[in-house]
């Protein structure tokens, strides 16, 4: 799978052969502008962004795009921000009949509570994938998992830059120099029982195979489709453990 943010709204045909599922942007109940700048800053194997996750909102989206999520070859997961009107979203998205899942994402800094009544607010509606905070994802992973026995995929780390005259900039963090805390946090929560989504770092196809022998149940990558994904080896294909 992509993940969320690095893949658009609609799956592009030349990932059709990469991807197995397809996860959309974030999308709101209600449409959000970008943050303001600056928003990118790099380092030595990580870039740090911040977005304020801009959208149309899911009301919107489904109009530009439920057609296209519908009929795409690649499951579409729609990845939604959890906020005050996400069982209102998750009714709606269900309705549509558009999505194959939805991806939730907990807030940063989501304690124990907020969890648990987030995802019973999600389960049942479509299947769950619930995107768990990097800095407390082994105890959110097993109240996640306790409360609907639902999968987690990780969510990137947080993070802080600074930028000309002083500027800081706060947000996500991508780039193989996150790769082996990665792979540790994806051992970890699969020797749990918990099924995990690895994600964080994997640029080459044998990164991809380090987390499926780490534990994972699906890789999501990022910041390899914005220069147009990798070639695969001979033999090696999505998913092949």
């Amino acid at each position: 799978m992509n993940a969320a943010g690095f893949g658009g709204w609609v799956c592009r045909p030349a990932w059709h052969g990469l991807l197995e599922g397809f996860v959309t942007n974030p999308l709101s109940w209600q449409p959000r502008t970008p943050a303001r700048p600056p928003r990118y800053a790099q380092a030595a194997g990580s870039i740090l962004l911040h977005t304020g996750h801009p959208n149309p909102g899911l009301r919107a989206a489904l109009r530009r795009y439920a057609d296209a999520w519908a009929r795409s070859p690649v499951p579409v997961w729609v990845h939604l921000l959890a906020d005050d009107s996400l069982a209102e979203a998750l009714d709606l998205l269900e309705e549509s009949g558009a999505a194959a899942g939805v991806e939730v994402r907990l807030p940063p800094g989501c304690d124990a509570q907020t969890a648990r009544r987030i995802v019973r607010a999600a389960w049942g509606k479509l299947p769950l994938l619930v995107q768990i905070p990097w800095e407390n994802a082994l105890a959110t992973a097993e109240v996640v998992f306790e409360t609907a026995e639902a999968p987690v995929s990780l969510g990137a780390p947080r993070g802080v830059r600074f930028a000309r005259e002083g500027e800081r900039i706060h947000g996500r963090m991508y780039g193989p120099a996150l790769l082996p805390q990665a792979l540790a946090l994806v051992e970890t929560i699969s020797r749990r029982g918990i099924p995990v989504a690895g994600a964080g770092g994997a640029v080459t196809p044998r990164d991809v195979e380090a987390f499926f022998q780490a534990g994972a149940s699906a890789v999501q990558v990022d910041t390899v489709l914005w220069r147009g994904g990798f070639s695969a080896p001979s033999g090696w294909s999505p998913g092949r453990r």
